[in-house]
């Protein structure tokens, strides 16, 4: 803790902040989540008189850019996703249903636009399923893995309230009737796993993010042809998600409805996903064309 207070080798800690372990330069959202870690130590090595004070209020901060943008080629098409979960009920043996207990929990993410963490943590009673029509599902934890050596409750999953709001806030996400037929089918096969989760893996604990990883990397290769399994094309379950917002996006969806859905703000789903949003060129042209015509300023 003493060396900290020496102005050298504190900066040479933000330096390792500002990298990752390959020697190349960390994403701007993983440095700033980093030294927010950073802040909150210090801030306890005051509080507890390790330090005298904390030396990263007398550093100016690193002006680090997100570029935390969403790649256009990992987005699937509707075929493509409607491929993909077909696929994961291909995997495992039949008798253990290790892939087809996962459809529905990657239909989620699909339709809509859930992280991970959130799938696993969503009980039967947060679900709105009618027999026709849009149902509802009402968020309120999430389970995300963070090792048993770091949660209170010694589980591998910790409980969480939702990203970004309060612990006790929940957040409503219309679903249509496509991933209200799936879940119901779900639940009617497999029932609900421990404390009602609605996913669980054969013994009904919580569904381990190598578990629903693993799954789908057998899945892609059963539903891409073979010169796309090595490209970004759904490379990740959460690629997903992303397939799902900008699909919306696409459609129409105010910007601030689907951050709404999705638990982002407007300015992250701007900035996150501008680049996957077809058509805004040639809109934006024909107002600028449209405009020019009325100047009488057209060749």
């Amino acid at each position: 803790m003493n060396d900290l207070a020496d102005a050298e080798v504190f900066e040479d800690v933000l330096y390792r902040v500002s990298y990752k372990l390959d020697g190349t330069p960390a994403a701007g959202d993983t440095y700033k989540r980093r030294r927010r870690a950073l802040n909150a130590a210090l801030e306890h090595a005051v509080a507890t008189g390790k330090l005298p004070e904390n030396p990263l209020q007398r550093t100016r901060r690193k002006r680090v850019g997100s570029n935390d943008v969403v790649d256009r080629r990992v987005l699937v098409n509707a075929v493509q996703a409607r491929q993909l979960l077909t696929s994961v009920s291909y995997v495992g043996s039949w008798d253990r249903c290790r892939g087809r207990r996962l459809v529905a929990f990657y239909a989620v993410l699909y339709y809509a636009g859930l992280r991970p963490a959130e799938a696993v943590g969503l009980r039967l009673s947060d679900c709105h399923l009618p027999e026709k029509g849009w149902g509802t599902l009402t968020l309120r934890e999430t389970r995300p893995v963070s090792g048993k050596q770091w949660t209170d409750s010694g589980e591998r999953h910790d409980r969480r309230g939702l990203k970004a709001r309060e612990a006790s806030s929940d957040r409503p996400v219309p679903i249509p009737p496509v991933l209200v037929a799936i879940l119901r089918a779900h639940l009617k096969e497999f029932g609900t796993a421990k404390e009602g989760r609605v996913f669980g893996n054969e013994r009904g604990g919580v569904v381990g993010s190598s578990t629903y990883w693993r799954v789908w990397e057998e899945a892609r290769e059963y539903a891409l042809p073979p010169e796309r399994i090595d490209s970004p094309l759904a490379g990740r379950p959460y690629d997903l998600r992303h397939a799902c917002i900008t699909r919306w996006l696409n459609a129409g969806v105010p910007i601030a409805e689907v951050a709404r859905r999705v638990g982002n703000s407007p300015e992250v789903i701007h900035r996150r996903y501008h680049g996957c949003i077809d058509g805004h060129e040639e809109a934006a042209n024909a107002k600028i064309t449209k405009a020019l015509e009325e100047d009488g300023d057209t060749a």
